[in-house]
């Protein structure tokens, strides 16, 4: 029996695999999903305008249909998709998809508010665009390397030889395996002008070339709001990102939309207004529709419901809350000249595409001299024979081979003999040996014109600038995307959005809080849950947050219209922020953000500060009020800022009251504070005695000090007698009174004394 012989190869599974791998990401990413620097075009792109060039489908042709495009790309170039092969087609004829269309459509190709909405490719038609020539008016000149295609019986060009930095006016997006690519679309006037100043300083600066570039230049025009000093962060990394916003007008009470961000479909501008107006979160606006058509494609009217509407408002707004305004990554991943995928800065990316053209007009210039030394020396030939034609037609006549004997008798070449042997019997004429002897002349001088480009770069360099001049000129146009400084979108807040009214926020001791309307509520009458009463409530309206301050001096902010109503419990406020389990919330305060206000704790220290220093976003709350051990926050009191001459009355757990002018405070943001009142003394232990109460009073106004069910008056000349040095222990009150429950102060006139003082 016969042996098998075959070998056969053995490879562990994981080698395999990452070998499988690798193989087909490097096949994406070369072959699929990243541009080319040279003509900034993936294969598919390439294919389907060599396919259409070879169609003779140019920009004066007839237009043929896509299908016949499609077929002669699949059947030769790209065996992948039709479905796939046609919408890259479709994107390269769409003005609003690619800023310079390579493609010239006819039919249905979609449209700005639905660009998959293009007819199928048996009912379209395209040909060739006039700015597609710039990619391929040199392929036939020697410029390129060719390649065989996918079965070997075609040649492909392995690239363009584009007349212009293709891969920066219309840009390029995919995505590879481990890496992608978002090249932004570039005005061409500024390309060029910013390639022709590198061409004369190559050590421009990005700052320089910024100068030329101001930025990306959309097709869909709108706004580039990302700061200038961003962008020329972005071109000098290749990394970032840049923030588009519409553009919108006011046409009588009316706002007019006229200009989207890239990829942005009106019908979905359209669709999120609609919704968040069901949702009722834009009471402002009472409509809004599409009138855009085929002559203004974005034209989105909005309507707001009243002329007190501010419309700068709503729509700051609008771009925080919709696509309006939006955001695209910035990725300057491309294939180098080298065939290795890079992420360029700006400088780096013109610097090699200018080297790469370098290259292709030197190799078209190099193609073009050997076909002006080849035509010379077949000239030449020629020439020779119009002297020596009775001879040349007697060996003709009479030589069975008169190639050799024509090389020999008039040392010519080959090809040379050849040519003399091609001509025809009309062109013995005399008058064809003069149009030979001109066009030997002029073939002469462009021989030397092209020899002097060639030996000299000054003078290449300035025919690279002309032509990139000129092809600039031929399609340049204004620039469509404005770059303008705008303030951040905001979006209106749920406060913002709710009528505002007077709201009472109630605080039970349990930590519940609720919220009712107005200011006329007996909150101490309220039902409240088994084992809870009131605590405390504040008066202000239903756009100003509550804050609260627990035991340990932390304060937290919410908005008034998210508790429930006075009809129920309310809710604790654990669920909304995250106090510790230690710590309990001992007041609410509400008013308007500079509200001057005095802080102070039981430990008898205190500042001034205002309601905005206690606001916070965080849910952990803010460390706001500093606490000696055994020491908890009073009641913040609120300061009126007219009052004149404004007095501190602070008394003690043992009945002592101290008197000083309200300015000797501090105002801090937050923190401890200076010492109101010595209430930790030698022969007292320490917890014995604490600042228990506050109250302001002014020289036109009258202290009740309450003890149970006591109580006496003092005018301001009798306050004065308790007037010290802030930080002092303080006088006794009257016995009687030392064990003070509360203090009131009333205008002197409106005081009436309940009972005269011992």
């Amino acid at each position: 029996m016969a042996e098998n012989n075959t070998l056969t190869e053995t490879l562990p599974i994981h080698v395999f695999s990452e070998q499988s791998y690798l193989n087909y990401a490097m096949y994406v990413i070369m072959d699929r999903a990243l541009p080319f620097i040279g003509d900034g075009l993936k294969p598919v792109h390439r294919r389907i305008l060599y396919a259409m060039s070879e169609l003779g489908l140019s920009a004066p042709a007839k237009f043929k249909k896509a299908a016949r495009t499609i077929g002669d790309v699949l059947g030769k170039f790209h065996p992948h998709g039709d479905t796939a092969c046609y919408e890259a087609m479709v994107l390269m004829a769409q003005s609003f998809s690619y800023r310079y269309p390579l493609v010239e459509g006819q039919g249905n190709w979609g449209t700005v508010d639905d660009p998959k909405s293009f007819a199928a490719m048996r009912y379209t038609e395209a040909r060739l665009s006039p700015y597609a020539e710039l990619l391929l008016s040199e392929l036939g000149m020697g410029t390129v390397q060719w390649g065989p295609n996918f079965d070997g019986t075609l040649q492909e060009p392995l690239f363009m030889p584009a007349r212009l930095p293709n891969v920066l006016l219309n840009g390029a997006s995919g995505i590879a395996v481990g890496m992608a690519t978002n090249i932004p679309p570039h005005n061409i006037t500024e390309v060029v002008g910013a390639c022709v100043h590198l061409l004369d300083n190559p050590e421009a600066t990005v700052e320089e070339l910024c100068a030329h570039i101001q930025g990306p230049d959309y097709p869909t025009g709108a706004e580039i709001i990302t700061p200038p000093r961003d962008i020329v962060e972005i071109y000098r990394t290749g990394f970032g990102s840049i923030r588009m916003r519409g553009v919108w007008q006011r046409e009588e009470n009316d706002i007019v939309i006229t200009a989207l961000p890239f990829q942005v479909s009106p019908t979905k501008i359209i669709e999120q207004i609609a919704l968040q107006m069901q949702q009722k979160k834009l009471p402002m606006v009472a409509d809004v529709r599409d009138e855009g058509d085929s002559e203004a494609p974005v034209r989105i009217v909005i309507t707001p419901r009243s002329n007190r509407v501010d419309v700068d408002d709503l729509m700051s707004h609008l771009c925080a809350t919709s696509d309006l305004e939006n955001t695209y990554k910035v990725n300057l991943n491309m294939i180098g000249t080298e065939r290795k995928p890079q992420v360029k800065g700006l400088r780096q990316l013109l610097g090699e595409w200018l080297a790469f053209r370098k290259q292709t007009v030197t190799r078209r210039l190099t193609h073009r001299l050997e076909q002006v030394l080849d035509r010379l020396h077949v000239l030449e030939g020629l020439l020779v024979a119009y002297l020596n034609l009775d001879e040349i037609i007697r060996i003709i006549r009479t030589s069975d081979d008169p190639k050799p004997e024509l090389m020999r008798a008039f040392a010519i070449s080959d090809r040379q003999a050849e040519a003399i042997l091609q001509i025809r019997l009309r062109q013995l004429a005399k008058l064809e040996e003069q149009r030979l002897k001109k066009e030997q002349k002029e073939l002469a001088a462009e021989k030397e014109s092209i020899e002097k480009l060639l030996s000299s770069p000054t003078r290449l360099k300035n025919l690279i600038k002309k032509e990139l001049t000129e092809d600039a000129a031929k399609f340049a146009d204004p620039r469509r995307t404005r770059i303008v400084a705008r303030t951040e979108a905001r979006a209106i807040s749920r406060t913002e959005l709710a009528p505002v009214e007077p709201v009472t926020v109630i605080l039970s001791k349990m930590g519940w809080v609720r919220t009712a309307k107005g200011h006329d509520i007996q909150a101490a009458e309220l039902l409240y849950k088994a084992g809870d009463e009131f605590l405390a409530a504040a008066l202000g309206r239903s756009n100003q947050p509550a804050t609260f301050m627990d035991s340990n001096g932390r304060t937290y902010a919410a908005d008034p219209n998210e508790f429930p109503t006075a009809r129920s419990y309310g809710v604790p406020l654990t669920g909304s922020f995250a106090i510790e389990a230690q710590a309990h919330v001992l007041s609410v305060t509400m008013g308007e953000p500079e509200q001057p206000l005095l802080i102070a704790s039981t430990a008898g220290y205190g500042f001034i500060t205002e309601l905005a220093q206690m606001h916070t976003r965080n849910t952990k709350g803010k460390a706001f009020l500093s606490l000696p051990e055994n020491a908890v926050p009073l009641t913040p009191i609120a300061i009126d800022p007219a009052a004149e001459d404004p007095h501190l009355v602070a008394v003690t757990l043992q009945g002592r009251m101290l008197v000083f002018p309200l300015g000797e405070l501090p105002h801090l943001p937050r923190g401890k504070g200076n010492k109101i009142i010595n209430v930790l003394t030698k022969d007292l232990k320490a917890g014995e005695d604490a600042l228990a109460l506050l109250r302001i009073v002014t020289p036109r106004q009258k202290l009740t000090v309450i003890a149970g069910k006591r109580s006496f008056s003092m005018t301001f000349n009798v306050v004065r007698e308790f007037i010290a040095e802030r930080g002092k222990r303080g006088k006794k009150l009257p016995r009687g009174f030392q064990r003070v429950s509360d203090l009131m102060v009333e205008n002197s006139e409106e005081v009436r004394p309940k009972q005269e003082a011992p």
